[in-house]
């Protein structure tokens, strides 16, 4: 069929042809449409979410201050020990441990044994992690229900550690090894913590 018009021939071919082009521009159209609203869904969800993850979050998610023991106070902790055992007569080996149990010094005596280093170590570690004296887990853990504690790694229940506590914080620990009797390990070492107590406030 032909469609007459003035100045204007229309055919239904043509007719045809225009449907089928505005048909898919239509789709096309709609399409994008749908992708806009599906972006715009996603947007909203991903801020949702991190509104909600926000609020979840405590209000006092900062970081902490950690006092910790310092180099200088360490050695002068290892030293303190040795001139203390020297005076008695023998030779220690002497470990400071941080806060976090990391070794920060070690010092051994000129005649003290090898199996020293890792005792005193071990004693510093101890004293740290329990907060107490080496002496007191060792008598507080003997044939009680805590004995299993002294099969942990790097802990050891024999008198020579101390923990270094300022203030109510746990900032290292101090262990001697060497000395005749663990007695004359934990004298010293209390000795050497009184002596450098103005370095550690």
């Amino acid at each position: 069929m032909t469609l007459a018009a003035p100045g204007l021939l229309v055919t239904r071919d043509f007719l045809m042809v225009g449907f089928g082009v505005q048909s898919e521009w239509n789709g096309q159209a709609s399409k994008c449409k749908m992708q806009r609203e599906e972006g715009l869904v996603r947007v909203r969800f991903v801020l949702l979410a991190a509104a909600m993850a926000a609020a979840a979050a405590p209000a006092s998610a900062q970081l902490l201050a950690e006092r910790n023991i310092s180099l200088q106070a360490a050695r002068a902790l290892a030293d303190a020990s040795i001139a203390c055992a020297r005076k008695d007569g023998y030779d220690v080996t002497v470990a400071v441990v941080d806060r976090a149990g990391n070794l920060k010094v070690l010092m051994r005596g000129d005649l003290a044994n090898p199996h020293n280093a890792e005792l005193a170590r071990k004693k510093a570690y101890t004293a740290r992690t329990y907060g107490v004296t080496t002496m007191e887990f060792r008598n507080r853990t003997r044939g009680t229900d805590l004995e299993g504690q002294r099969d942990l790694t790097d802990i050891i229940p024999l008198g020579g550690g101390v923990p270094i506590i300022v203030g109510n914080e746990r900032v290292g620990g101090l262990g001697l090894s060497g000395a005749p009797t663990q007695e004359a390990d934990d004298k010293c070492a209390h000795e050497a913590l009184k002596s450098v107590a103005a370095q550690l406030k």
